[in-house]
């Protein structure tokens, strides 16, 4: 029996309101291990400018919102989390929905699933500037994979809006109230990324496994290069392996494009330990986390790109020290924690020799040391046998630094799903 099938009404549980968080939005859910398991996740950013057209820092005016993601694990009952760690104002929430998508692109949902969202019991609710929060229980039935459709009623003027540059996904805006429209129609604004929304979470009949693996890393994790609308990242790909290996497990996306690991950043968000809490272990029922990122700590210095700035020279040491406070805050919360070689990246703006020596330093480290308590070599499982300093032709996004799909593919595939 799919849980699709198991739809009866289930009294909605309220949830305690989490407020008055750091700028930085940490914080654990009340029933976290015990309840919920994460299905989907986006890291906040601060607005910006972004890599591509977007209205974060315009925010929204008597606009619904309308945000289409898809959940790694299934469940009777959904909740959503909300976001406005860079909000400089109190962020009115009028109305929330949640429904499973209608077909595979576009803002309609289907028809008898669409669900209205309360917050302690109330349709409306605030979230504090610099705050995160969750929603009550909704009686949805979601099976592994299925797209869901978030839809958030701002009635009002919200000033610039915390949001998750690069989605690889179409969100949808309408002028008024359309909160509750099952077709998409009104809905005639789109971007490629997401706000306020930083996950959707899931619960069933059976108690939630604590098995989640979450990952990562920079724009490699976030997806960059991946089809828009096509769920295609690495994350997807691990994913849809796991299952296909008869052991589903809940995998979600903790990338942030340009993320550094030593640095924050205006436009890549802030730095690797400081995220680290909010987009990783105080993530519902997380178990593993695997870490890829410095490519940008020692690339971002080899180019003049003028969003790459300050860039820093960073040494192996300087970035291997970065990645072990990763490793003890992964640890302190009882989560395995899987280091990964840094990718093939000969011929990009961020290759230089002073960088290539770095990588080359680094990759050894995460081989040999046994700081982490496994590795996964995307290195040499995706670097072209004939210069092993460039990503093979094959899974090349061609600016010789980001996979395309068929290299996330073979990204999930070079992973011991043991070592999970």
């Amino acid at each position: 029996m799919t849980s699709r099938t198991r739809r009866s009404v289930v009294a909605a549980t309220a949830l305690a309101l989490v407020a008055g968080l750091s700028a930085a939005g940490a914080s654990a859910s009340p029933d976290r291990g015990t309840q919920w398991n994460a299905a989907w996740a986006a890291s906040p950013q601060r607005p910006s400018t972004g890599f591509t057209p977007n209205w974060s820092e315009a925010g929204f005016d008597h606009h619904t919102l309308r945000q289409v993601v898809r959940v790694s694990e299934g469940g009777d009952r959904a909740r959503i989390r909300l976001s406005n760690a860079y909000g400089a104002s109190p962020l009115r929430v009028e109305g929330a929905t949640v429904a499973r998508t209608k077909g595979t692109k576009g803002a309609a949902v289907e028809k008898g699933t669409l669900r209205r969202l309360t917050f302690g019991g109330k349709r409306s609710v605030t979230v504090p500037a610099g705050g995160q929060l969750s929603s009550d229980a909704a009686a949805l039935g979601l099976d592994r994979f299925d797209s869901v459709t978030v839809t958030l009623r701002l009635a009002r003027t919200t000033g610039p809006a915390t949001f998750h540059a690069q989605s690889f996904a179409t969100s949808y805006r309408a002028a008024g109230d359309h909160l509750t429209d099952t077709g998409g129609g009104a809905f005639g604004e789109s971007t490629e990324s997401w706000y306020y929304l930083s996950g959707v979470d899931v619960r069933g009949e059976r108690p939630a496994r604590r098995d989640g693996v979450v990952l990562f890393g920079d724009s490699i994790t976030d997806g960059f290069g991946s089809p828009a609308d096509g769920n295609r990242r690495w994350s997807d790909a691990l994913a849809e392996r796991l299952a296909e290996a008869g052991e589903p497990r809940p995998v979600v996306n903790s990338g942030i494009g340009g993320n550094l690991v030593l640095n924050d950043s205006a436009w890549f968000g802030d730095k690797s330990s400081t995220r680290f809490a909010r987009d990783v272990t105080d993530l519902p029922n997380a178990k593993t986390v695997v870490v890829l990122e410095g490519v940008n700590d020692i690339g971002f210095s080899e180019t003049d790109k003028p969003t790459y700035k300050p860039a820093p020279v960073v040494t192996a040491k300087q970035l291997i020290n970065g990645h072990r406070k990763l490793i003890r805050a992964a640890r302190a919360k009882g989560l395995k924690v899987v280091g990964a070689t840094l990718v093939p990246f000969g011929g990009s703006d961020h290759y230089g020799e002073r960088a290539a020596a770095v990588s080359d330093a680094f990759n050894t480290w995460v081989r040999t040391s046994g700081a982490y308590d496994g590795y996964v070599d995307f290195d040499r499982a995706l670097a072209d046998p004939k210069d092993p300093e460039r990503i093979r032709p094959a899974y090349d996004s061609g600016d010789h630094l980001h996979p395309n799909e068929a290299g996330y593919r073979a990204m999930a595939r070079a992973v011991d799903l043991d070592a999970l």
